[in-house]
């Protein structure tokens, strides 16, 4: 051990015990804790559940007991659920300034006696969980009386989850649990179920943000305590957890539990929208260009690529976003309009997946008209509420958002091909060229021969009837050219407009009436 190591302060190690209906065994349990490894302990918590059994009272009187670790225990007065006595201990954990916090089970189903090893790699720093797993051994737990049909089941389940989330657990469904307090506090655990699948959603969480989880083995023990999970309903909810999270990773569904990445995705394959705006704009000069809603200014480091000067704009920051826009950056709610200090004189205009998330997209882009340079364009792109996968959700009466794409939940407005019209005329421009895109196969797919056969057959159908079958239209507009007639000559109401922005030491022109 380096000088470095020995000075730094110990962890403060916290035991919860949940329980209920556990007064027969929580006295016996918690006596099983190594005499050696009490002085470690900071604070044992003991939750019970409001059990209808005297588990307090068994929990306050082992508390009393001369040379215990300091106890705190507490009963609800109804019911939390398995998972919402977790929620509840770890609240409190982070509340009483535990570092660790390890579940252990108040039936003594999970071996205390193996608490030092369960700490050990979280105290070393090699990682942000440490689950005790009874099929590292697979056969040590049929002979520690695990049933047959628990044993299988836990297999195929097991076997079934890591492949749905690509992780190598030897077992997921083990409750005995060690975690570094810190790392829960940047999980949602909040939002997870009450239920006896709230372990689920936890591994799931700590997979999706890449936190390290280390296995030990356990020996498995099943004696008389009472068993209150339905198997049936805990293998169908972890499953439904499995899957739900992997369509919401796809962008179907909303998956309150699992955090949406602040930053949009850049749409990257062929005939997304993305890739039909720099297309068009590779055909353009360079110019200054206003990107909309740039995110983390993936896109604008494709405009910049192609020469033109990017400016962005969007209500929260991403790392980088100032370095990928060299014609600065502003933070601001695209609901209140576009920021001051803006300025004018663009050649292009860029929203990109953006108007549908405003109230008003109207009011914005008449704001845009206001910052065009003369002869300036604005392409604006859109999800098409009438797709297939839309109506079809209508239809069968199943409504619902996702996280993403044409029903994402942060959308407030929905547009078809008609009312996109419409709105953008109302905002004072004309189409220059519209364009359906097909149903974006190649991202829920992630590529591969099935995306390509299906991205051509959805390209195919959208040229028949975009309408139906396409997926984002993408629209090229310019200011209406109104024009009218003042003392005989024709004059264009637009350009008299553009003039109002041209910087006093540009050259104007007045007319004379």
């Amino acid at each position: 051990m380096t000088e470095g190591q020995s000075s730094r302060p110990s962890p403060r190690i916290g035991i919860l015990v949940v329980a209920y209906n556990a007064e027969a065994t929580l006295e016996k349990t918690l006596d099983r804790i190594p005499a050696d490894f009490r002085p470690k302990i900071a604070e044992i918590l003991i939750l019970d559940d409001a059990s209808h059994d005297a588990t307090f009272t068994a929990g306050c009187r082992w508390s009393q007991l001369d040379g215990m670790p300091p106890t705190v225990v507490m009963r609800h007065t109804k019911n939390l659920g398995y998972g919402g006595n977790q929620k509840a201990g770890y609240a409190l954990a982070a509340e009483r300034g535990l570092d660790i916090v390890v579940l252990l089970h108040g039936d003594g189903q999970y071996a205390p006696e193996l608490l030092p090893q369960m700490v050990e790699p979280l105290v070393r720093g090699e990682c942000e969980a440490v689950f005790g797993s009874r099929m590292m051994r697979p056969r040590d737990a049929l002979r520690g009386g695990m049933p047959l049909y628990k044993w299988l089941g836990n297999r195929v389940l097991t076997r079934l989850e890591n492949k749905l989330l690509g992780s190598r657990l030897t077992e997921f469904h083990s409750g005995y649990r060690a975690y570094k307090v810190d790392a829960l506090r940047r999980l949602p655990i909040d939002r997870n179920t009450d239920a006896f699948d709230f372990d689920t959603q936890i591994i799931v969480q700590l997979a999706d943000a890449g936190m390290r989880i280390r296995e030990i083995p356990i020996p498995t023990y099943y004696g008389d305590e009472i068993c209150y999970v339905n198997g049936m309903r805990y293998a169908k909810d972890v499953i439904k957890d499995v899957l739900e999270y992997r369509l919401a990773k796809k962008g179907f569904g909303t998956c309150g539990w699992i955090p949406k990445p602040v930053e949009y995705a850049f749409k990257e394959g062929d005939g997304s929208s993305h890739a039909v705006i720099l297309d068009k704009m590779s055909a353009l000069p360079p110019g200054r260009v206003l990107d909309v809603g740039c995110s983390g200014g993936l896109f604008a480091e494709r405009l910049e690529a192609l020469g033109h000067q990017v400016t962005g704009i969007d209500c929260v920051e991403v790392d980088g976003v100032r370095q990928r826009c060299s014609g600065g950056f502003f933070l601001a709610d695209l609901e209140d309009g576009l920021p001051e200090g803006i300025g004018e004189g663009y050649d292009y205009v860029v929203a990109g997946d953006v108007i549908e998330h405003l109230s008003r997209p109207e009011r914005l882009l008449a704001q845009v008209r206001g910052v065009l340079s003369p002869g300036g364009h604005v392409f604006v792109s859109v999800p098409n509420f009438g797709h297939w996968y839309s109506r079809l959700r209508v239809a069968l009466g199943v409504f619902d958002y996702d996280r993403r794409g044409i029903l994402d939940e942060t959308h407030l407005r929905f547009f078809s091909r008609a009312s996109l019209r419409r709105t953008v005329r109302s905002a004072g421009y004309d189409v220059l060229s519209l364009t359906a895109t097909g149903a974006p196969f190649w991202s829920v797919l992630g590529g591969g021969p099935t995306a390509t056969v299906l991205g051509g057959l959805s390209k195919g159908l959208t040229r028949i009837r975009p309408t139906l079958f396409g997926y984002q239209y993408v629209a090229l507009l310019t200011p209406h050219a109104a024009r009218t007639i003042i003392a005989g000559e024709h004059i264009d109401v637009q350009d008299i407009l553009n003039r109002q922005f041209v910087p006093a030491d540009s050259p104007t022109h007045h007319v004379g009436v």
